[in-house]
């Protein structure tokens, strides 16, 4: 503090925005794609046209096979089919601890669909708060990272005392201040969004790094908590002694003439026990809270058992947080804003990364130091590697053989080795083009992603099909960007800043 409240805050503010920012950036990046989970996911499974099912034969359907695959299952959760998903989706596990088997069903048959083995936006939502990684680990991984980004947010407002006034000032002709323009641009003009995010992202996860309270309170029985906050029914307890399931499609049937409309899903608990629960699951009203109504039914009889009740307090506040995180609420123009107030927060993070490499650089012939030099490649490896990682995904969606075993693992494994392998050429070329080089690459990627798309499957405007419009104009708009990126970072005014070699000193950038 000897320099001063401010300063101390700058300081605060530029490590701990570095310490955690390339993990930010992933989850930006991937969090704002997931606005869009469900359009990735039809786009990546094209065979698949929206129909119209039976909920009461789908639920048939998938208890049957289910009862093949794991008749002593503990659980089951049935997706049931809707217009822009005409599948059946099914999961089963023996326990909560996992693991956990997923299928989707033909809605006709019960099969196994023929559909490519994928698994769509899923697997970038998923990302976006476990990092690829096993669910515990990566959770907490990205809770300690909002926390400090949280941390970074407060000390960028504290450290910039004219924060409105650089909002409207940008010299970009001006490469050595141009980075910490565009910081200050792309920051406080999502501040809020930023601000929502990550505390509502904190919040939604905060149980998870919290359980004391609950456990403590409800000693072993920690789904009672669930039914004392009203967020779902009273199931009934497993007696031990084995039983049979009632048909599921009365209960479908019950649950449609109980809401008026059918239940998205349907689980089922102790399937093959003597007193089993069944518990529909309908959207979402809308709103700010996350909250799903739900009806419960006795599995040995079909009976109804009762339905969730008035949320309390304390968890109709974790539902608005959640709400208000995932946006489910938004109509189509609030989720576009949604999505653009993602990608300024991507954006902010890339700058900051970018502007810490750019103060430090050496000045003169003053050599350039170990800890620089990885700043600067993994700045590369992540602010470049993970886009070339999505639009190899998206490619090798179409690309792969439709019957190759494990496809869905293969499409994850295609991401992960292109991203690999940019970051790895991005610490053996040369600074002063590697950003031209791996920016231009990125760019060509998601131009060629509808390319490939129509090629290989037919499916494009010209030939009548407008169902991925949006999705290919998505694509050529980021790989127009993109280029545009790697042009000006091929323009010698710009060169410099992004090899660092003419950049403003540490202390100008903590002063500005």
């Amino acid at each position: 503090m000897r320099q001063g409240f401010r300063q101390s805050m700058a300081w605060l503010h530029a490590w701990s925005g570095l310490v955690v920012g390339w993990v930010l950036f992933c989850v930006f990046v991937t969090g704002t794609a997931s606005y869009y989970r469900t359009e990735i996911s039809q786009w990546m499974r094209p065979e698949l046209a929206e129909t119209a099912s039976d909920p009461a034969r789908s639920a048939d359907l998938a208890a049957a096979y289910l009862q093949r695959a794991m008749p002593d299952a503990t659980g089951w959760y049935i997706e049931l089919p809707k217009p822009e998903k005409p599948l059946i989706g099914v999961m089963w596990w023996k326990s909560l601890e996992g693991p956990f088997h997923q299928a989707l069903l033909d809605p006709a048959t019960g099969t196994p669909t023929k559909a490519r083995d994928t698994r769509g936006g899923d697997f970038l939502y998923r990302f976006h708060f476990e990092l690829g990684m096993p669910p515990l680990w990566g959770r907490w991984i990205v809770g300690t990272c909002a926390l400090v980004m949280l941390v970074a947010l407060v000390s960028g407002i504290v450290t910039h005392r004219r924060i409105f006034a650089d909002f409207f000032t940008f010299r970009r002709r001006r490469s050595q201040r141009g980075w910490l323009d565009a910081h200050n641009v792309f920051g406080v003009l999502a501040l809020p969004f930023h601000l929502m995010i990550t505390y509502s992202g904190l919040v939604t996860l905060a149980p998870m790094y919290m359980p004391w309270g609950v456990v403590s309170a409800y000693k072993g029985d920690e789904m009672r908590f669930y039914v004392d906050s009203g967020l779902m029914p009273e199931l009934r307890a497993p007696s031990g002694k084995p039983g049979t399931l009632a048909p599921l499609s009365g209960m479908v049937a019950r649950g449609i003439a109980a809401r008026g409309e059918a239940p998205e899903g349907v689980s089922v608990f102790n399937p093959a026990d003597a007193t089993p629960s069944v518990l529909a699951v309908f959207e979402e009203p809308h709103g700010l809270a996350h909250e799903h109504p739900q009806i419960a039914f006795d599995g040995a009889t079909g009976a109804m058992l009762g339905s969730n009740g008035a949320t309390r307090a304390a968890a109709k506040t974790s539902t608005v947080m959640l709400g208000l995180h995932e946006g489910h609420f938004a109509g189509a123009a609030l989720r576009v804003l949604f999505f653009l107030c993602g990608v300024m927060g991507a954006a902010t993070v890339a700058t900051g990364l970018v502007l810490w490499a750019v103060a430090r650089a050496p000045q003169g012939a003053e050599a350039e130091g170990f800890g620089l030099r990885l700043v600067r490649t993994l700045n590369v490896g992540t602010i470049v590697g993970l886009p070339a990682g999505i639009a190899a995904y998206f490619l090798a969606n179409r690309l792969l053989p439709l019957d190759l075993a494990a496809r869905a693992d293969w499409e994850v494994g295609t991401f992960f080795g292109a991203w690999a392998l940019v970051a790895v050429a991005g610490a053996l070329r040369p600074a002063g083009s590697v950003w031209r080089e791996g920016l231009g690459l990125v760019g060509g990627l998601f131009l060629a992603v509808p390319v490939v798309g129509a090629l290989t499957t037919g499916l494009h405007p010209l030939a009548g099909e407008t169902r991925f419009l949006g999705f290919d104009a998505a694509m050529i708009a980021l790989g127009i960007l993109l280029g545009l990126a790697a042009r000006k970072a091929g323009q010698a005014r710009l060169r410099p800043a992004l090899r660092a070699d003419a950049g403003i000193t540490g202390g100008e950038a903590l002063r500005a």
